[in-house]
C-alpha cells in the first residue's frame, strides 16, 4: 500500500469521486470533464450502495491501488463512505463533501436527520426487497419516480430528471442505519458543498457537518444534484482541495 512518506513533492492527487444513492457514477460527468481539462486526475467509482462495511472495503481497494496520494470525495451517503475509507486507506490525504453526510464516531445517517427539519425524502423513498448473498431477504430504497425531480433534481430539466429517475440505483437501507466507526474528518484536511436549495439533506444539517468538521465551505444555489447543475461550482472547490493537498503544499492535519 502507498503511504504519504512515499510521495514524491509535487504529487497531484489522484480524486475519486464516490456517488451516494439513487444515482450512478455518470452523476459527475460534468465534473470529471472540468478537472480533466485542467490536467487533475479523476476517477469516478461505481458505489455498491449495500452498506457502510462492503462500500467502505470496495473504497479502500480502489484508493489503496492508486500509486500516489487520493483526494476522496463524497456525494451524500457517499460522505459516508469516503468518511469510513478515510481511515482505512493509508494514501488518503484529503476529504470532500458535497451535500454529503460527515458522520461522527457512532452516528447514522438517521441520526444526523432527525435533528433538523424534515426533507422532500422520506416520503418518497419506494421500498423492494431482494436477497443477499446468502439468500436472506432485505430492504433495498428507491426514489419514486413521480417525485424523483422535486427530491433529487429540482433545478435540472425534465428530459434529463426522467432518464435519471429511470436508471437510478437503489440503496440497502440498512445503509443508513448503520453506525459509523470513525470519523477521518478528525485527522484529515476536509471540503465542503453545500447545496442551499437541497430538498433530500436539509441544508441546515449541511452547515452543521461542514462547520464540525472544520471544514473549507462554499454554498451554492442548487438541488442535491449539485454536481450535474452546477459542475463548476463543485469542481472548483474539488480543485481547491486538490492543490491544497498536493504533497509539499500542506501536511496532514491533527485536529
Amino acid at each position: 500500500m502507498t503511504t504519504r512518506s512515499s510521495f514524491q513533492n509535487g504529487s497531484t492527487p489522484t480524486v475519486v469521486l464516490v456517488h451516494g444513492a439513487f444515482t450512478d457514477a455518470s452523476s459527475w460527468a460534468g465534473v470529471i470533464a472540468d478537472l480533466q481539462a485542467t490536467g487533475i486526475p479523476v476517477t469516478a467509482v461505481a458505489n455498491p450502495l449495500r452498506g457502510l462495511a462492503t462500500d467502505a472495503a470496495y473504497l479502500t481497494d480502489v484508493a489503496a491501488a492508486i500509486d500516489g496520494p487520493v483526494l476522496l470525495v463524497g456525494h451524500s451517503y457517499g460522505g459516508v463512505v469516503v468518511t469510513r475509507a478515510g481511515d482505512q486507506a493509508g494514501n488518503v490525504v484529503g476529504l470532500v463533501y458535497v451535500t454529503a453526510f460527515a458522520l461522527a464516531v457512532g452516528e447514522s445517517v438517521l441520526d444526523v436527520t432527525g435533528r433538523f427539519p424534515d426533507s422532500l425524502l422520506g416520503p418518497a423513498l419506494r421500498p423492494a426487497t431482494f436477497r443477499t448473498g446468502d439468500g436472506q431477504e432485505a430492504v433495498e430504497l428507491y426514489l419514486r419516480t413521480d417525485r424523483f425531480a422535486a427530491v433529487f433534481a429540482a433545478d435540472l430539466p425534465e428530459h434529463l430528471t426522467s432518464v435519471a429517475a429511470a436508471a437510478q440505483r437503489p440503496i440497502a437501507a440498512v445503509a443508513f442505519e448503520e453506525s459509523s466507526p470513525g470519523a477521518s474528518w478528525q485527522t484529515l484536511p476536509s471540503w465542503y458543498v453545500v447545496a442551499t436549495a437541497d430538498q433530500a439533506i436539509h441544508p441546515a444539517a449541511q452547515r452543521f457537518m461542514a462547520q464540525r468538521a472544520g471544514a473549507d465551505t462554499i454554498e451554492a444555489d442548487g438541488s442535491h444534484a449539485i454536481a450535474l447543475s452546477q459542475p463548476a461550482a463543485v469542481a472548483g472547490h474539488i480543485r481547491a482541495a486538490a492543490i491544497a493537498t498536493t504533497y509539499g503544499n500542506a501536511k496532514r492535519s491533527t485536529r
